[in-house]
């Protein structure tokens, strides 16, 4: 998974309130679904976004992972082929439908809006009222907004629901709002209170760091006087509320709650008050979880979030941070379970948790608030609670399918690659992070022999992941190819590699832009707003051009060709929805992969560069250099077995034929 590091600029407000509003109104719909009859089988799907064959094979070898060797030997294991591109959105939305992007219509992380050419986020999007009822500068909607899944086609649980097949589905990716299903809880695409992948908040008495906005956070400065520091939480903005500005426009104020810190004067402990909780916390430890509740009408209407503290340092400066701020799985404002009770019903058995779509804080790691050891712990914190609701979810399994996802191994592999890879260019020796990655395949071990033991004797176990993994150790900035071979015209060169989101680029002489880690797009007449390039024989030819090109790139430093496959979507994809498609999608070689500035519109200097962030692994590369995982108690049948052909096998298990539009075939024989 790769997009929750991108900074996509926040799209408009999620409309929570709104949202929360059309919940209430929906809700009395839902108490006329009908029942669902029981069906004895057991089919479990173990998804583990990330897990890789190479590193599967050599933990298993080395004698570390004795449940994934007997599920080995006693069914089979393969590596599974993944979607081009190999990005978590895309082959989830695959595995989900049996379909290719063609037919799912999901291509990245972010696609663009061409009249605008304005990044989006390419799995859901909000849907504001239509109708509001004013009183003072308090806002009514009469109307309810909503969010809007993107992703098309039908999920396979929906066929399960159409021939009375329960099934539970925990956190599959690209479902929010979650779909169908007996139970369903949203995964990747899920955002926090703010609309965004994640947003943590970080307070600071220190004076030499960045204030305000970063990618992934906020930093906030605070002035300690004495023992005493006051600070404030900045949540959504109130969508109930329109006030005006100093320039005369109507805006919504922000949400906030005000807090305070006290600082011990001898020991390192801090003491925070906020609402109606007060806690003490040491040096280097994480508070629980806290609600907060943010008043957005008084007397009336409150927004419900929580989050956990982390207290870094207290002297020579404060240094304390604060989660992403979560919604609040007691009062969801926004669907993230179907039923929407179940959400409740979690939290009364769990208590408060993560419910963003990727908890691992990354975008602290690299933006340098956390350091690697911190980073751990908190992603063993995240799996800890993942494991718990899986407990949970397996004392009551006792017929039908369920799918249950861990993130855990993808986004440490993301993250802590660099210590176990003394060739990477960010290469740092580390006694404990060394086998980072290796305890994550060891607890996923543990979890795969904890499911194993409760299921049935003649239960389907599959173990799958959407991807692989590999080195990130060469970026390369595509626009900046594109630039330099007159592709694109910049307005002003001297502001190359200073103005985001093609702020400085001519589009009455550019052919071409890249956006999205590996979409590549034409200036398209009667298209983009811009667009030059003439619809028919000249696009065919461009793309021609520029596949031959592209293939045909040499790193000077290395010899190698960083891009080693090329896909045109009207070409290779089947289905009508192209409309998001990119004009090519790039494939690059082992090591490589778009820099972070590339995927939203910058220019800098050079084409290649090395790779020395903390985010040292990735896949968004050839796919096949980073096939997936499909490990089962049944025979694989295939010899390279796909997505769309486990989605195939799993309708199968339940003797259901597929659709007409799916594409794959069934890859599990009878035990």
């Amino acid at each position: 998974m790769i997009g929750n590091r991108l900074s996509i600029p926040k799209t408009p407000s999620l409309n929570l309130l709104w949202i929360r509003w059309g919940l209430l109104i929906g809700s009395l719909l839902l108490s006329a679904t009908c029942s669902r009859p029981s069906v004895s089988r057991q089919v479990f799907v173990l998804g583990i976004d990330g897990l890789d064959p190479i590193l599967l094979k050599t933990f298993m070898d080395q004698g570390l992972l004795p449940n994934f060797s007997r599920l080995a030997l006693e069914g089979d294991l393969k590596s599974l082929s993944t979607t081009m591109p190999p990005l978590s959105p895309v082959a989830w939305s695959t595995f989900i439908t049996g379909m290719d992007p063609g037919g799912h219509a999901i291509f990245d992380f972010i696609h663009r809006d061409p009249k605008t050419l304005l990044p989006e986020m390419s799995m859901s999007r909000a849907r504001p009222s239509s109708y509001k009822l004013r009183l003072g500068s308090y806002v009514f909607p009469m109307l309810s907004g909503g969010v809007e899944q993107l992703r098309q086609g039908k999920a396979f649980w929906e066929i399960f629901d159409e021939h009375g097949i329960p099934s539970t589905i925990f956190r599959m990716p690209v479902n929010f709002p979650p779909v169908g299903g007996s139970r369903a809880f949203s995964g990747m695409g899920t955002p926090d209170i703010l609309g965004t992948s994640g947003t943590f908040s970080f307070y600071t008495s220190k004076r030499d760091l960045t204030l305000g906005e970063i990618p992934g956070g906020r930093i906030h400065w605070v002035q300690v006087v004495g023992d005493h520091a006051s600070a404030t939480l900045r949540g959504p903005v109130n969508e109930l509320r329109e006030v005006e500005n100093d320039s005369g426009q109507t805006e919504n104020p922000e949400l906030t709650i005000d807090f305070d810190i006290f600082i011990d004067a001898e020991e390192p402990f801090a003491r925070l008050v906020i609402q109606d909780k007060d806690f003490i916390l040491k040096e280097g430890e994480w508070s629980e979880w806290i609600r907060f509740d943010f008043e957005a009408l008084p007397y009336l209407a409150n927004l419900s979030a929580v989050g956990r503290f982390y207290l870094q340092k207290v002297r020579p400066e404060l240094q304390l941070y604060l989660t992403p701020l979560q919604i609040n799985p007691e009062e969801p404002i926004m669907p993230i379970s179907n039923p929407e009770d179940w959400a409740n019903k979690l939290f009364l058995k769990m208590g408060y948790f993560y419910t963003q779509e990727l908890a691992e804080d990354t975008k602290a790691f690299s933006s340098g608030i956390f350091n690697g050891q911190e980073f751990w712990q908190q992603a063993q914190f995240v799996f800890a609670e993942q494991k718990r609701a899986l407990g949970e979810i397996l004392k009551e399994y006792t017929e039908g399918f369920t799918f249950f996802y861990f993130s855990g191994v993808d986004q440490t592999s993301h993250m802590l690659w660099r210590f176990m890879d003394p060739g990477h260019p960010a290469y740092q020796p580390d006694d404990e992070l060394s086998s980072a990655i290796q305890r994550m395949y060891v607890n996923m071990d543990d979890v795969l022999g904890e499911v194993s033991s409760k299921l049935k004797d003649d239960a389907t176990l599959i173990v799958m992941s959407d991807h692989g993994f590999a080195p990130f150790e060469r970026q390369i900035h595509l626009n900046s190819w594109l630039l330099d071979q007159g592709y694109v015209t910049l307005k002003d060169p001297s502001m190359r590699g200073r103005s985001p989101l093609f702020h400085n680029v001519d589009w009455d002489r550019t052919q071409a832009y890249a956006l999205g880690l590996n979409g590549l797009y034409v200036n398209l007449r009667e298209r983009e707003a811009g667009g030059i390039v003439p619809q028919g024989a000249p696009y065919q030819a461009l793309l021609d051009k520029l596949e031959k090109e592209l293939l045909a790139m040499v790193d000077p430093e290395t010899g190698n060709n960083p891009i080693t496959k090329i896909t045109r979507p009207e070409r290779d994809f089947n289905g009508p929805l192209l409309v998001n498609a990119p004009d090519i999608i790039v494939g690059y070689g082992r090591g490589y992969r778009s820099s972070w500035q590339s995927p939203l519109g910058q220019f800098p200097e050079g084409l290649i560069e090395l790779n020395r962030d903390p985010w040292s692994g990735d896949h968004a590369m050839d796919p096949r250099s980073v096939p997936g995982v499909l490990l089962s108690n049944r025979p694989i049948t295939l010899e390279k077995p796909t997505l769309q052909d486990l989605t195939v096998s799993v309708l199968d298990e339940y003797g259901i034929e597929k659709l007409p539009e799916m594409t794959g075939q069934d890859c599990l024989g009878s035990p």
